[in-house]
């Protein structure tokens, strides 16, 4: 297969690609603990590298969420000609398609996946860097296909290196908000929507203890999780949606990482919620790196004060706050929910990769290429997601 045809395809085969570049050498590792070292030196200034691709996100969910899959870690490590590391890429292993196929770690509950790159290689890596990464890759032959989806093509001011490897648009959108420094608050959310939510506020500032608050405390914290994953299975019964929060090792996974604190003292994942002394209101949990917030799980409500958009009032809040913090970004995670769009009026672009590094593998990388273009062909033409949503409700 030629180069042009891999792009065409949307797949990569390695067979065909050139050995060299500025990747000297590579270590494939399966095990978190003999990674962790590497891994954790490469989270500073000098890295590229979102938040869900920190350590201790990573370690929470596969040691609690992948390791019960049978998820095999497959942990790249790239170096320069002075055993420098230039590159890690979170990776594990599943049997799918009848090949061994390589996938970022994190699961569903990632929404960007990204190697962590340092930051002048990232700013400087050539088709040949990674071509002679991939390569170095395959001649291991411990892999058949790799299946990256939901890559940024840029994170902060940097281009993600991957993108330079052939690729498609992800299946589905990322709504994103982009705030500038010292924005007025209402070019963020209007003036006109600030006085709707504020009327429906007002309703709930009236019950004693109201408040907005991000949960510190390990008490707090578990307090807000207790609540949210009795709640959250009602709300999902009541979309007729399943319940993935029910899924084997999810619930400790996210406890973990809630719970886990970050040098900064911010927790691996932040809960920001509405209460009052008598109830938890609304939370919405995300990831942040002092550039971006990105929101991961949320719900709000079974009571009366449901109907006040207690969702919506918090989702104002955080804005305020992180704006104030004079964040860059702000999503709310893949999947274009009306509510996303009230807030969020631009899309991340975000892609997938589908490389083939054996024969076996390339069978599997066109069959999953295949597979993505048409659910994203369904998710962005009405008619057919809405026979899709149909069909799903009729045999839930």
């Amino acid at each position: 297969m030629t180069m042009a045809a891999a792009i065409d395809n949307g797949t990569a085969d390695s067979s065909a690609w050139s050995k060299s570049g500025r990747i000297a050498h590579i270590d494939i590792v399966h095990d978190l603990a003999s990674a962790e070292t590497v891994w954790r030196g490469l989270e500073n200034e000098q890295t590229s590298f979102t938040p869900y691709q920190r350590f201790d996100f990573v370690a929470a969910w596969q040691r609690q969420v992948g390791e019960r899959e049978g998820l095999v870690p497959f942990i790249v490590i790239g170096y320069d000609a002075e055993r420098r590391p230039l590159l890690l890429l979170p990776l594990a292993l599943r049997h799918a398609y009848g090949a061994r196929c390589a996938s970022f770690m994190g699961g569903k509950h990632s929404t960007f996946n990204m190697a962590l790159w340092d930051r002048d290689f990232a700013a400087s890596a050539t088709q040949t860097d990674l071509e002679g990464l991939i390569s170095a890759i395959a001649q291991r032959a411990e892999a058949d296909v790799f299946a990256l989806h939901q890559q940024p093509l840029r994170w902060r001011d940097l281009p993600n290196p991957l993108a330079l490897l052939p690729h498609q648009p992800s299946a589905n959108d990322c709504p994103l908000l982009k705030m500038e420094p010292g924005a007025a608050p209402a070019t963020l959310v209007s003036n006109s929507f600030r006085r709707r939510l504020k009327g429906k506020e007002r309703k709930l500032q009236s019950l004693p203890g109201y408040r907005y608050h991000i949960a510190s405390t390990e008490a707090d914290v578990t307090r807000m999780l207790d609540w949210f994953f009795r709640v959250k299975p009602q709300r999902m019964a009541e979309q007729k949606l399943p319940n993935v929060f029910a899924d084997p090792g999810i619930e400790d996974f996210i406890r973990k990482a809630c719970t886990t604190q970050l040098p900064s003292g911010k927790h691996v994942i932040d809960i920001h919620a509405l209460e009052c002394d008598e109830e938890v209101i609304a939370i919405f949990a995300g990831v942040a790196d002092g550039h971006r917030f990105s929101m991961m799980f949320n719900t709000y409500t079974m009571s009366a004060n449901a109907k006040f958009s207690p969702g919506l009032i918090l989702m104002r809040d955080i804005i305020d706050h992180y704006a104030g913090q004079d964040y860059r970004a702000l999503d709310l995670g893949i999947g274009s929910d009306d509510y996303k769009r009230l807030f969020c009026k631009d899309d991340e672009p975000i892609f997938d990769s589908f490389i083939a590094l054996s024969q076996r593998g390339k069978l599997a990388a066109g069959v999953m290429s295949g597979l993505n273009r048409t659910k994203r062909l369904v998710k962005h033409n009405p008619a057919l997601l809405e026979m899709a949503q149909k069909l799903r409700n009729a045999f839930s």
